[in-house]
């Protein structure tokens, strides 16, 4: 006869102590799974082969479909089990023959009272610190948008021209992309009655010819946020530890800003031509230029964070991103912030579990998977 305490889990032990503190108890492992087929991606592709760039709908539509139905599977099996809540929800993209495999896999956990269904995106750690400091999860949303470069026959042969500097057009087209995926993410929140989404993770996918920009995060009601113009929710990028000690400190986060610019480097011109002289040392051209690029997706987010009237902007993160032909993307993202009034944590110190980062015991070697992508709760 089987241990009324045996259970399956993909949660660490530190994971386990820290949903312990909260009356969680792990119950079980969930998947939910959509196999599709995408041949009509083919013709998707050919329309928009010489586009000069932006969303590419039907596969954003199709990439989401797909997950949508995995997740409501992964949710549906949950609540049929009679758990409370499903916690470190994630998703995954497998090719399988020709095929795209839509898959979602959670933790679920048993409240020691009543509680209404909930699903949570990152660990279980992370979920803790939320918690703690009063954001209470609903739901793991998602958005998304595919999208194309853009980098058509016209569009190189106008590149060709330049030497080096900003591309307006392109920044406008990547600007707009990434805001997109934000404003899906909310409407998901939106649906869930929330006034928070905590711990957005960002991906960048290579999908079908295109790349797709996936934003995930937790749905969740904090009661003290105030509604401010033009922010009706909530939205950080924050880790669990991050938005904890901040809101120990009275502040909260208002919005998830994100800024790009695309830059040519010139490499058609004089520039390429001067590389070819060159053993080592700096060029100081394009030191400059990149310098500039990084300058100029600062102070995007500087002026949209004083027009929320917000006290600063955090854990600002820029990566550069190379297009190909010569064209790099400065991304730059972080986290508008301001003081709130009533704001507190419910314990004054996170225990170690909560911090402590768990390490993978399998080591990868020669096999076609990466082991620590199956792991459930991770």
């Amino acid at each position: 006869m089987s241990s009324p305490l045996f259970h399956l889990t993909g949660l660490s032990g530190n994971e386990l102590y820290c949903l312990h503190l909260k009356g969680l108890k792990p119950q079980g492992v969930f998947v939910g799974n959509s196999v599709q087929s995408l041949g009509v991606l083919r013709g998707v592709r050919a329309a928009f082969s010489g586009l000069v760039g932006g969303e590419v709908p039907d596969i954003t539509r199709i990439i989401h479909e797909g997950r949508a139905a995995a997740f409501d599977r992964l949710v549906a099996e949950a609540k049929a089990e009679g758990v409370s809540g499903l916690v470190g929800v994630s998703s995954d993209l497998r090719d399988l023959a020709g095929n795209t495999e839509f898959l979602f896999m959670g933790s679920g956990v048993q409240a020691q009272s009543s509680l209404p269904f909930f699903s949570s995106a990152g660990s279980a750690q992370e979920l803790y610190c939320h918690m703690d400091a009063g954001y209470a999860p609903l739901s793991h949303v998602f958005g998304n948008i595919a999208y194309s470069v853009g980098l058509g026959r016209g569009i190189i042969g106008n590149l060709k021209t330049l030497v080096r500097g900003e591309i307006r057009e392109f920044s406008d087209v990547f600007n707009t992309t990434r805001h997109q995926a934000i404003e899906r993410l909310v409407d998901q929140a939106r649906a869930a009655q929330a006034n928070a989404v905590v711990g957005i993770r960002t991906h960048v996918l290579r999908f079908a010819g295109v790349h797709e920009m996936y934003m995930v995060g937790t749905a969740a009601r904090h009661d003290t946020l105030p509604i401010l113009a033009g922010v009706p929710i909530v939205t950080s990028d924050l880790t669990g530890e991050e938005l904890w000690s901040l809101t120990r400190m009275g502040l909260a986060p208002i919005k998830l800003l994100i800024s790009t610019s695309v830059y040519s480097l010139g490499m058609v011109g004089g520039v390429m031509a001067a590389f070819r002289g060159l053993v080592k040392g700096e060029i100081p051209e394009l030191t400059k230029l990149i310098y500039d690029a990084r300058e100029e997706v600062f102070g995007r987010l500087e002026r949209e964070a004083k027009a929320l009237q917000a006290e600063g902007v955090v854990g600002i993160k820029t990566y550069v991103i190379e297009l190909g032909s010569g064209l790099i993307e400065i991304f730059a993202v972080g986290t508008a912030i301001r003081k709130v009034d009533g704001l507190a944590t419910q314990t004054e110190a996170l225990p170690a579990q909560a911090i402590i980062r768990d390490r993978d015991t399998w080591v990868d070697g020669d096999l076609s998977f990466d082991p620590t992508t199956l792991r459930a709760g991770e």
